[in-house]
């Protein structure tokens, strides 16, 4: 079975289940896996910072209230935030031209801080494929807690 992860979405399954996104380019997909349980996550991040913003917001579009949010949802099926690995994907900078390295680049903000609240929260980062400038697929089996990274021009990764 496979459950598809939208953008500013997430999912949480169980082994056998396959936990998919699509589309991540300055985005960032955020997987969390319980070996124990083999119970794992996926979050498909958009912005790095919910507190740019006011009103009603979804906390999963952002790195800062997405990646808690996930935890706490994942420690209500029984995982042990301790024993979470965490696996990173995403962030290219996917804009080009005069000033977009400076003021577009939205995949390096969402890869720091990512990495700022995956340290914060005292989470184990355990293997990462960000940045660069293309597209990409995540898949996190559960049944091992693999992430397949697929990347536009046929590159086939296993992190």
């Amino acid at each position: 079975m496979e459950l598809q992860v939208g953008i500013a979405d997430y999912k949480l399954g169980s082994s056998p289940v396959k936990i998919v996104t699509y589309g991540l380019g300055s985005c960032v997909g955020v997987s969390f896996y319980e070996p124990r349980l083999k119970l794992g996550a996926l979050l498909h991040i958009m912005l790095p910072d919910s507190t740019q913003f006011s009103g009603k917001l979804k906390p999963e579009k952002f790195a800062d209230t997405g990646i808690p949010l996930v935890v706490r949802e994942l420690e209500k099926q029984g995982a042990r935030k301790s024993s979470l690995e965490v696996k990173m994907v995403g962030g290219a900078q996917m804009f080009s031209g005069p000033g977009a390295q400076t003021v577009m680049n939205i995949g390096e903000r969402n890869i720091e801080m990512c990495r700022k609240v995956i340290a914060r929260m005292g989470l184990k980062l355990v293997a990462e494929d960000v940045g660069g400038n293309k597209g990409r697929t995540m898949i996190l089996d559960t049944a091992t807690g693999n992430v397949t990274v697929k990347i536009i021009g046929n590159i086939v990764k296993v992190i």
